[in-house]
């Protein structure tokens, strides 16, 4: 309750015994805490260790109990520690549900095909869910038997289930085995962590998102180069970065620390760049030159147009990919930008007519 942070009911009951209504609901409701990109929206997170009540073994033991009153009063234990220092400004309602994790094997040949078919990788996990309630909406109906308009009054809260506020998933799974040493927290939306749940309820070490990791390379980068960068440059620089995560594609997210963002800025052609200038950087920007910075989370999505160039007069989107294509030049002592194109550009169903930048010299008579 958001006056008193009590909890006013609580309930235990099997999915099964829900109404179909019901379990489309929740079932629509656990997919979207599970929906969204890692380091953005979801966050591997790893347990710290010599915490006092820690909720890594308050869920363990509710993953391995077996009655239904231990497993209500672990659950319990961890809604105590989400209530615990925090007001919230609306009732909530917190749902944990304890499932399955299933994944088949695969069958070694066809002979083994009936056998492997039973045969799955089977991992118990609980996921739970933080939903707000909210008024409902004042409606006019009408009633065809009595054939009037009536004022529709409902005192009950709603539920949203629809936008969760957060959740967590445990364990996490890795290669089909869990991984009990980490959670994976879902923010309600990108980058919009609860610091709370994360460090005081689920007792979790600090992380970086995608988009603190980003502005870390930017401001290191703008440290060794400068605020001033040609488009060329910044491309090679993306390209290196794809490359190296293309190259690893079936190992885990490639990390950099200052040698590996020394060699990318070097090849990338950005000058007078030296490992010392680099690491006061790093020390400078995020005070710890050992961190490393995921490179998925420093290049924007590199086939998608999420690159956004803003000028006074329009807003353009490339890929980082195609980045290349565009520059900024001088002409007639203005400033232009000029995007390199294969064909006619169309502007509201015309073709635009290529125009001459330069005009040739009067030849001078004889």
């Amino acid at each position: 309750m958001k006056e008193s942070s009590e909890i006013y009911h609580h309930q235990n009951v099997s999915f099964e015994l829900l109404e179909d209504e019901q379990k489309e609901l929740f079932m629509a409701n656990f997919k979207k805490v599970l929906t969204g990109q890692l380091d953005e929206k979801l966050f591997e997170l790893k347990f710290q260790r010599d915490v006092e009540d820690n909720s890594q073994l308050i869920l363990h033991q509710g993953l391995l109990s077996n009655d239904r009153e231990e497993w209500s009063g672990q659950m319990l234990r961890l809604v105590e520690k989400m209530l615990k220092d925090k007001q919230y400004e609306m009732d909530i309602v917190i749902t944990f549900i304890r499932g399955e994790y299933r994944k088949p094997m695969k069958r070694s040949n066809a002979e083994t095909e009936e056998n492997a078919r039973d045969a799955v990788y089977s991992n118990p996990f609980i996921l739970c869910s933080m939903n707000k309630t909210q008024d409902p909406k004042k409606e006019l109906l009408f009633d065809y038997v009595e054939k009037e308009f009536k004022y529709h009054v409902v005192v009950d809260p709603i539920i949203n289930l629809k936008t969760p506020m957060s959740g967590f998933l445990f364990p996490c799974f890795t290669d089909h085995a869990a991984d009990v040493n980490h959670v994976l927290y879902s923010a309600g939306k990108a980058y919009e962590l609860d610091y709370h749940l994360i460090e005081e309820v689920l007792n979790v070490e600090e992380t970086m998102t995608a988009e603190d990791d980003k502005v870390v390379f930017e401001e290191i980068v703008k440290k060794v180069a400068g605020d001033q960068i040609n488009t060329s440059t910044l491309s090679n620089v993306y390209d290196e970065i794809q490359r190296t995560i293309e190259e690893n594609e079936e190992d885990e997210i490639p990390k950099f620390d200052s040698n590996d963002i020394e060699k990318v800025l070097k090849s990338s052609g950005v000058q007078d760049l030296d490992s010392e200038k680099l690491e006061d950087a790093f020390k400078t920007v995020i005070d710890d030159e050992k961190y490393e910075l995921k490179a998925s989370s420093i290049v924007p999505k590199y086939t998608s147009k999420s690159i956004k160039i803003k000028t006074k007069v329009a807003e353009i989107k490339v890929s980082p990919q195609d980045l290349r294509y565009v520059r900024q030049v001088h002409l007639n002592g203005k400033i232009n930008l000029m995007i390199e194109v294969e064909e006619n550009t169309m502007i509201e169903g015309f073709e635009m007519i290529p125009e001459a930048l330069f005009k040739k010299g009067k030849e001078n008579e004889e």
